[in-house]
């Protein structure tokens, strides 16, 4: 799914030396929009400030490029909902159904499947 979105996109990645600790994956979508597809950071590297830096750089080299908005999709619950909240970004819409439709295998969290995707967005 990743190399789907890959074509026209602009990669930042957190490094150590020559070390690759997370990546961050956003593309424009519009004229002054962006989407962020993807932000990882290797596990034994999380918890420590690294996702939140390396968003914060993210934005700010997307803010650089001229964009005014962008956007995400998520889970509609755990953690990465809290995360990109404290980030300030707020709830646009619900898409039902998104991780049934688009992805080929269920997707677990805590026990519970994902289902429906929430939209977020954020002025920069």
């Amino acid at each position: 799914m990743i190399a789907s979105y890959l074509h026209e996109a602009w990669c930042f990645a957190a490094k150590r030396e020559r070390e690759i600790l997370g990546a961050c994956i956003a593309k424009p979508i519009g004229a002054e929009t962006a989407e962020l597809f993807n932000i990882a950071v290797y596990p034994q590297f999380q918890q420590q400030g690294i996702g939140s830096g390396l968003l914060r750089f993210a934005l700010g080299e997307l803010r650089n490029r001229n964009i005014q908005r962008v956007e995400l999709s998520t889970g509609s619950f755990g953690y990465q909902l809290a995360y990109y909240q404290r980030h300030g970004f707020r709830v646009d819409r619900v898409v039902k159904n998104h991780f049934l439709d688009h992805y080929p295998e269920a997707l677990f969290e805590q026990g519970i499947q994902h289902q429906d995707a929430l939209r977020l967005y954020m002025v920069l």
